[in-house]
């Protein structure tokens, strides 16, 4: 689900990876369907690299966007632009045990409009996800039996 999507320091929005090179990578902007080259000197994060700090360790953005969704019924979530005590509020209900001294408002900022540009791009296929699990026989959040 998340494979290939990336976040490049400076720019905004999201963008999915097209080509690799020597020195460079070849980015799409998920928005405008725009091809750039990235430099190796660029800060780029892979999104299912990211993870939130949990008082309890860490909890993978898929995860998170998965609550989002669960939440808001496939919906957008509450707007980045929100105020901060919204945010804050609107988060916890998300990930409650997030640590509230290593998550800040950006960080929650960042998770909500990747999750809504995502969203709007209908990028979010966590049926996909499952079935993949299934046939792999990995087993994610939620899956395991008890």
């Amino acid at each position: 689900m998340l494979k290939g999507i990336l976040s490049v320091s400076g720019q905004s929005g999201l963008f999915k990876l097209v080509a690799e090179s020597k020195n460079n990578i070849i980015v799409e902007s998920l928005e405008t369907l725009k091809r750039m080259p990235v430099h190796s000197t660029a800060k780029v994060s892979a999104l299912e690299d990211i993870a939130i700090y949990t008082e309890n360790g860490d909890m993978p953005l898929k995860d998170v966007f998965k609550v989002i969704s669960q939440m808001e019924n496939g919906g957008t979530a509450i707007s980045p632009k929100a105020s901060d005590n919204e945010l804050k509020a609107y988060f916890e209900k998300v990930v409650p045990e997030y640590d509230k001294n290593r998550v800040y408002i950006s960080d929650i900022k960042k998770v909500l409009s990747w999750y809504n540009a995502l969203q709007q791009q209908e990028l979010l296929n966590f049926a996909e996800e499952d079935d993949t699990n299934k046939e792999t026989g990995i087993e994610g959040p939620g899956t395991e039996e008890q």
